[in-house]
């Protein structure tokens, strides 16, 4: 993971110092933007392998800046909030971040987590570049191809985060199984994660959201009370 670049959003300057040194202690390359307006641009106009975001900044909030982000560019993103803000990182992962971490935090979970979204990102990238055409999914007015990563409803393509991406190709792929939150947890975000389950309930949501005509009265992500959830074509 050496030389990968790390975009650190965060307007406590003593925080922001101490993620740099402790990221490029571990070999990444790091830069700094300590309001909202300055981050977005930085973001948009470099490349970067995965963004910590702080909740609250001046110029632009973090979750709007999540959002702007997540509509034009498709990597890591690490919201940094304070206790207390439960309502706020529900938005945040809604809004497309793959994970969150409370202050006060130690630095060494920081880096361990930057280093296992990192991991996880490019196993999807590197084994989507593998998928053959047969990997295809189509259900006439869904279809999937894992090649390049393309989802479409009713043959509009739809915009998909990693992680949307992933829950998705999985459900799918298992056409009518139950699957409990906690074994979708451990498929798409792993063992070796430090989230919460509740971040299963708020992906199955976003996708709702996305595929189905009513999230409401979902046709196609079903909820199995007591068990779990499940995709019907």
């Amino acid at each position: 993971m050496a030389n990968k670049k790390i975009l650190i959003i965060e307007d406590d300057k003593d925080i922001a110092r101490l993620e740099k040194d402790f990221l490029e202690i571990n070999g990444f390359e790091t830069a700094i933007e300590y309001d909202g307006i300055k981050g977005a641009e930085c973001a948009l106009s470099n490349q970067f392998a995965l963004i910590l975001l702080d909740l609250m900044l001046p110029g632009k909030d973090g979750i709007s800046l999540c959002r702007e982000i997540r509509e034009k560019i498709d990597i890591p993103i690490i919201m940094v909030t304070a206790r207390g803000e439960e309502a706020d990182k529900v938005r945040g992962l809604g809004l497309g971040a793959d994970d969150y971490i409370t202050k006060p935090f130690s630095m060494v979970e920081l880096v361990a987590r930057v280093k296992t979204h990192l991991a996880r990102y490019d196993r999807l990238t590197q084994s989507a570049g593998r998928l053959k055409n047969s990997d295809e999914i189509d259900f006439g007015w869904f279809q999937i191809n894992p090649a390049t990563h393309q989802v479409f409803v009713n043959g509009d393509e739809i915009s998909l985060a990693n992680k949307e991406y992933e829950l998705l190709y999985f459900l799918t792929s298992h056409e009518k199984i139950v699957f409990s939150k906690e074994q979708l947890y451990d498929k798409i975000w792993g063992e070796d994660m430090y989230g919460e389950i509740k971040t299963v309930a708020v992906h199955i949501n976003r996708l709702r959201d996305k595929i189905e005509k009513n999230p409401a009265n979902p046709l196609h992500i079903q909820t199995v009370w007591g068990a779990g959830y499940r995709f019907m074509a």
